[in-house]
């Protein structure tokens, strides 16, 4: 499972370590590197990890969502994942303008002026405790890679409406109902492109108060996806 922009393998274990271990499910996370070549390594445990024993499952948070989806629309049928888990997708093809993009430009441009302190300084207004808690643990981590690298989350364009109807896998897809960063609009538009995937949703809330929250959407997406063949229709958790 693969880290969201400026964020790191701890927040992941978070998310999909209770839920894959309720399933009897290794977890294998990726720290992530702090610079602007932070997809390439991604790219590079995806590879990885396809090439080891048994089947496996891909997949991340938002930027790793992006960068695991994209990657399985490039593997050969029949010898790709098995399955994908994508939590919090941001947006579709190109990144444009999207919330999640400008977002990411914008801390960018702050760590460059400031520092990762004051990139930190500039997160804490206005987000909820928990987000500033976690954001305050995490950036310190890429040092003065962070800027390079929110600028690659930023630039680096998620699959487009072709690529997604390609992944014939089951997909899990979890979304937040009120996250105005990850549109919920985008989750859908995922889910009704891919051939077998389920969307999961719950509040940010909950989220905020317990990151597993997420994880089991995206599970229990996966799961409905496998067993249901056909796509479903969202539905909140």
């Amino acid at each position: 499972m693969l880290p969201g922009s400026g964020s790191d393998e701890v927040f992941v274990r978070a998310v999909f370590a209770a839920p894959l271990r309720a399933l009897g499910i290794d977890l294998q996370t990726v720290a992530p590197r702090p610079g602007g070549d932070v997809v390439a390594g991604y790219r590079a445990e995806l590879d990885a990890a396809l090439a080891g024993p048994g089947p496996v499952l891909v997949g991340g948070i938002s930027l790793g969502a992006h960068v695991a989806a994209v990657w399985a629309t490039e593997q050969s049928s029949g010898a790709g994942p098995a399955g994908l888990l994508l939590a919090l997708p941001a947006w579709t093809g190109p990144p444009r303008d999207a919330p999640a993009a400008l977002t990411a430009r914008a801390t960018a441009a702050y760590a460059r002026a400031g520092g990762v302190e004051a990139a930190v300084a500039a997160a804490r207004a206005g987000s909820p405790p928990w987000l500033a808690a976690e954001l305050a643990r995490a950036w310190p981590r890429y040092g003065t890679g962070l800027a390079d690298a929110l600028d690659a989350a930023a630039s680096e364009p998620a699959p487009d409406a072709a690529g997604l109807r390609s992944l014939t896998v089951p997909a899990g897809i979890a979304a937040l109902v009120d996250d105005p960063v990850h549109p919920l609009s985008v989750a859908e538009h995922w889910c009704a492109q891919m051939p077998r995937a389920a969307l999961v949703s719950a509040p940010l809330a909950a989220f905020g108060a317990d990151p597993a929250v997420l994880g089991r959407a995206a599970v229990l997406g996966y799961l409905r996806a496998a067993h249901g063949g056909a796509q479903e229709r969202a539905e909140r958790s």
